[in-house]
């Protein structure tokens, strides 16, 4: 059963007539998690704003989005306000642009939850709360009063993390969620995504180039080059027995990266004997 499918997407630059996705097709299975993954400019990103219908008004975009068999494409702007969040929620590449830097991060919780739910203040607060020590954030309240840019990029991700924990929505799409994190904050936050599709059940699109968190993380993965979908499969034959040359280059760079890796840090290792 498939909760999002997608039929010849394209999408274009108005003012230059450029070709930015050529005709994309896919979709997503009930409750799995899919990966879209190619090199920077492949058109990953471009295709989860078409989705959630957040590019910019230059940028047009024609082709089937089917949720749960209604066409995104054909809806009001209003009407994909009310899904936003609620159905199809997104977390952001850069924690910093999804937060209003003039306002402390509890309005934005306040002003989501009371639109799609109608909680009161006490409400929000009590379920923040507790989605946000789930996720490993102390002193939750504290946070709640602080502006975007007093909060590291990491606390940034995990509050947008547990957001989605309370807004229970049918798709989380996460752009490239780990990129400007740290190697212990990409850790935690690729840990919470997978125990958020555990406790949820919820279908997910994870946009990475970091094949290792692909690896774990997804069921299925979309390969993307120059705007065209080269290949799908599951991630295990994607990661074996790979058809497409640019898969196949993708798969040996990361075994590469991950060998020469391995051999750092074996050197350390005889270093750090030779001279304790």
């Amino acid at each position: 059963m498939n909760i999002l499918e997608v039929e010849q997407l394209k999408v274009w630059d108005k003012n230059t007539g450029k070709v930015i996705l050529h005709g994309s097709s896919f979709d997503v299975k009930e409750g799995s998690c899919l990966a879209i993954v190619g090199e920077s400019g492949s058109g990953k990103s471009m295709t989860c704003r078409a989705i959630m219908r957040l590019n910019k008004a230059w940028i047009g975009q024609t082709g089937v989005i089917r949720f749960r068999g209604e066409d995104l494409n054909q809806l009001s702007e209003k009407e994909m306000r009310r899904k936003r969040g609620r159905q199809l929620c997104m977390i952001l590449q850069n924690g910093m642009r999804a937060f209003d830097p003039s306002c402390v991060v509890g309005v934005h919780f306040k002003e989501t939850l009371a639109q799609h739910y109608g909680w009161s203040r006490a409400e929000i607060v009590s379920k923040m709360k507790q989605a946000m020590e789930s996720v490993r954030l102390k002193n939750p309240i504290e946070i709640m009063n602080k502006y975007p840019h007093q909060l590291s990029g990491g606390m940034l991700q995990r509050l947008m993390i547990a957001l989605a924990f309370v807004l229970e929505p049918d798709i989380l799409i996460a752009d490239e969620p780990t990129t400007a994190l740290d190697t212990l904050s990409q850790y935690e936050v690729v840990e919470q995504l997978m125990e958020l599709r555990e406790r949820m059940g919820c279908s997910m699109i994870f946009i990475s180039h970091d094949l290792g968190v692909v690896k774990k993380l997804a069921d299925e993965v979309l390969v993307m080059k120059d705007g065209v979908v080269v290949e799908k499969g599951e991630t295990e034959t994607i990661f074996t027995a790979a058809q497409h040359e640019y898969t196949k280059y993708l798969v040996s760079t990361k075994r590469k990266m991950s060998r020469h890796f391995e051999q750092i840090m074996e050197g350390v290792a005889v270093a750090e004997g030779e001279w304790s």
